[in-house]
């Protein structure tokens, strides 16, 4: 194979994008040191981006890059200490023979690797330390894009709009921080999990969240980063099979993901959902979204923070028009979710869907009360909601002002043509107010 052949390259890009956390998490468990089993993978992950181009994929690629990365290990132990009791330990489960560095590593057949059990304990814990609450959210994401989505800091940066160096740089520190606070790979204790799940569900929505409705940049979906937190939500699915938060998480985001498809136009534009094609609908995901609901449900505790938001993506799914749409029942989830979890994003979408059940009339004041609050200072939603409210009011000279104000907070080009695009329709003859 030529070493200008695309082909190796291709297949590191997609091992390493499957199995990158089973390999950290395994390289972890072998040296104790999270921070150094990424720096091992990383390594042996540039090692087959020369030799596999060159010499030919293997056979067991992800066995490849593991075997690699434990001999890395090796090296820096020896390194460190040659009498060091954690090399020699180590030393002792390495396969007979291979050099350490070209010559494909061998399969490694009692590799821990492929121990179906362990490969769950390693993920789980991966996927609990890369989110420990000793982070902070902006690093937990990085982190657990790099570890467990197995993303580069470039496409993290592009992802959430940011320097390569900036994303690094929270890596860099997300690593320190679980060293200096001596945080174990491990899947926490019974009683510690609720706590600790609660950063990892919290972290896959918020990555989901920038994916699904971009906050600034060309795009109002990024495609990859949402795909990746479902991912990561159907791994976690079935590492945690009886947590009822986890199905819930995963049911959202697959039920709102399924409008994708009817959310943009040809030329990339924003379709609103009173215009989508609800035959483009993913079909096969509703189906999903509501299988993992179910599943949430059969545990008896009733809706949570997630299975609320699934409950109303749930009752979008199931209506064949905007109009038919149970938007009573979609009220009635709003004011469960604003009890459990408070918050002026929720009672600003229960106040859209307030003015979908009852008429604009009574949703305006829900909305107005809500000027004031700091969360909207430099957000475009509310000035957004109000002007279409005014609009559908007939207070047309009112809702201009509004919508040109949300057209100069909002940064995301798509969402400011959905803004412009109504800006434009209104008709100050019209002004009834």
């Amino acid at each position: 194979m030529s070493s200008s052949d695309p082909t190796g390259r291709k297949a590191v890009a997609a091992v390493w994008r499957i199995d990158s956390a089973r390999i950290i998490g395994a390289l972890t468990r072998y040296t104790g040191d999270f921070a150094l089993a990424e720096d091992l993978a990383q390594e042996a992950l540039a090692e087959a981006l020369v030799t596999w181009p060159r010499e030919g994929v293997p056979n067991n690629p992800a066995g490849w890059l593991l075997t690699v990365g434990r001999r890395r290990a090796i090296d820096a132990f020896r390194r460190r200490s040659a009498r060091d009791e954690k090399y020699a330990a180590m030393a002792h489960h390495l396969p007979e023979g291979g050099a350490l560095t070209g010559a494909e590593p061998g399969p490694a057949p009692d590799d821990v690797l492929w121990d179906p059990d362990q490969i769950d304990d390693d993920t789980l814990a991966l996927m609990f330390t890369s989110c420990h609450p000793v982070l902070s959210r902006e690093s937990g994401v990085a982190l657990t894009l790099r570890v467990i989505g197995g993303l580069t800091s470039d496409e993290i940066a592009r992802a959430f709009l940011v320097p390569t160096a900036t994303v690094q740089a929270r890596i860099t520190r997300a690593k320190k921080t679980l060293g200096a606070a001596g945080v174990p790979f491990e899947v926490p204790p019974v009683a510690d999990r609720p706590a600790r799940l609660a950063q990892v569900l919290s972290v896959l929505y918020l990555i989901f969240t920038e994916g699904s409705s971009a906050s600034s940049g060309e795009e109002v979906i990024r495609f990859d980063l949402a795909g990746e937190a479902q991912r990561l939500a159907r791994i976690l699915s079935r590492l945690m099979p009886e947590e009822p938060e986890v199905h819930s998480l995963l049911a959202l985001l697959e039920l709102t993901a399924a409008r994708f498809p009817a959310r943009r136009g040809p030329d990339g534009q924003t379709v609103l959902l009173e215009e989508q094609d609800r035959r483009r609908w993913d079909r096969s995901a509703i189906a999903r979204g509501r299988a993992a609901l179910a599943k949430a449900t059969d545990a008896g505790r009733g809706y949570g923070y997630y299975g609320l938001q699934a409950a109303i993506a749930e009752c979008h799914a199931l209506a064949s028009s905007v109009r038919d749409t149970n938007w009573d029942r979609i009220v009635a989830l709003y004011d469960g979710l604003s009890r459990l979890a408070p918050s002026p994003v929720v009672d600003l979408n229960r106040a859209v869907a307030v003015s979908m059940a009852q008429g604009p009339e009574a949703a305006l004041p829900l909305v107005d009360a809500l000027a004031s609050d700091a969360a909207f200072k430099d957000s475009h939603q509310l000035p957004g909601v109000r002007g279409e409210l005014l609009r559908r009011l007939g207070r047309h000279e009112e809702a201009r002002t509004e919508l040109e104000q949300a057209i100069r907070l909002c940064g995301n080009e798509r969402e400011r043509e959905v803004l412009t695009r109504k800006l434009a329709d209104l008709s100050p003859s019209d002004d009834r107010g």
